[in-house]
């Protein structure tokens, strides 16, 4: 999928989070082991700095438990 400025806009307008750091999320979450409890871990924590929503070492918990179990849907219209 390709991406260009005009989504990037409107998902910072939204967000407040801008393009470069969108891409720098997206390498980590490509490049990092998802298996690995740490780097889901650096990843939760990223995303509450980003969205300014405070996670609890609880939700931490059960976001990375979710994870390493493969309790996520694989597609984006079954989450909802």
């Amino acid at each position: 999928m390709n991406f260009d400025d005009k989504f990037f806009s409107r998902v910072e307008k939204k967000t407040k989070v801008d393009k470069d750091t969108i891409i720098s999320l997206a390498t980590k979450l490509q490049q990092g082991n998802l298996n690995d409890e740490a780097s889901l871990r650096s990843v939760v924590q990223t995303l509450s700095s980003l969205t300014g929503k405070e996670v609890s070492k609880e939700k931490e918990d059960k976001i990375v438990d979710t994870i390493l179990k493969g309790k996520v849907p694989k597609s984006v219209d079954k989450m909802f």
